[in-house]
């Protein structure tokens, strides 16, 4: 065999062949800075160094220093940082880690005192990836979902509409990660700390449910009515349940006797008067767009004084 040909790559798995193990299972955190780009250029070595020094600072805080120490394929992205650990250590990474950076970032933005103020996006997932100890390890979809999530529309929508000098971090989990780690209950954060989003990405095909988490918010978790990126699903607000999965492409038949049926913003008002219907007596007029909860919030007996 000549020389040259020992120097060839492996060939390239070729997938659907014959079963194989799995990849063991990572916990991936990936963090980014906010308007980086933006930023005039003397700015950008600074930021890229001090993005993991904040996350090794915050890990540390949070007695959780031997996930840096321990961490798998980590790499800069320039922007950002990255990085795998044990997945089973990802309840103590939503919380209290992500409000240990929180805090982390309120002292280190008081101190540079507006000079280069740093604030995060930060995503979460969870699933098998290779783990070859080398600058190759690490590579496979979860990962690039993981920087998908990152860059996706819920989390900059609700990062930019929080107040810069109170939330310097905005986090997204992915589906699978909140249902193992939240709906489950083993993180020391309850549910309702989480808002449902359907992350999409500006000019790619991803389309996902994610949860959206803000240690320390100071504005609205929903998005503006707007299309977001180029998916063809609609944009929602965060925290209205996404379609069932199946459901796509089926006609939907929408009916309201005696009443409205509106599938937009409403401008102006209208009047509502339902009578002989089952259910609660509606009357009064229901202007503009509503935001959150659209329905009876009850305490108590909501039969009561009824007998």
């Amino acid at each position: 065999m000549r020389e040259s040909d020992s120097e060839l790559p492996e060939r390239i798995t070729a997938p659907y062949t014959h079963s194989r193990p799995l990849p063991p299972y990572r916990g991936i955190l990936a963090v980014d800075a906010k308007d980086f780009t933006g930023r005039p250029a003397i700015q950008h070595e600074a930021v890229s160094r001090a993005v993991p020094a904040l996350l090794k600072t915050a890990l540390a805080r949070a007695g959780l220093r031997d996930l840096w120490d321990d961490r798998r394929f980590p790499a800069t992205t320039g922007d950002g940082y990255v990085f795998g650990f044990d997945p089973t250590r990802m309840p103590f990474v939503i919380h209290p880690l992500l409000l240990t950076l929180q805090d982390v970032l309120t002292d280190y933005n008081v101190l540079s005192h507006g000079a280069v103020p740093i604030r995060l996006r930060a995503s979460l997932h969870i699933g098998p990836l290779p783990d070859t100890g080398d600058e190759f390890g690490g590579n496979g979809t979860p990962r690039n979902d993981t920087h998908r999530l990152l860059d996706s529309h819920p989390v900059k929508a609700v990062l930019a509409s929080h107040k810069e000098s109170i939330t310097h971090v905005a986090a997204i989990l992915s589906d699978r990660c909140y249902e193992d780690t939240v709906a489950s209950g083993y993180t020391g954060r309850h549910a309702d700390h989480f808002v449902e989003a359907a992350a999409t990405v500006e000019g790619k095909q991803f389309f996902q449910r994610a949860w959206i988490y803000v240690p320390q918010p100071s504005g609205p978790l929903y998005e503006e009515p707007a299309r977001a990126g180029t998916s063809q699903e609609p944009a929602r607000e965060v925290g209205r349940p996404l379609q069932a999965e199946g459901s796509q492409g089926r006609s939907t038949r929408n009916s309201a006797p005696n009443g409205n049926i509106n599938t937009g913003t409403v401008h102006g008002g209208q009047s509502v008067r339902n009578h002989h219907v089952t259910g609660d007596h509606v009357e009064g007029n229901k202007a503009d767009r509503v935001r959150g909860f659209q329905g009876d919030q009850v305490r108590g007996d909501k039969y009561q004084g009824r007998q």
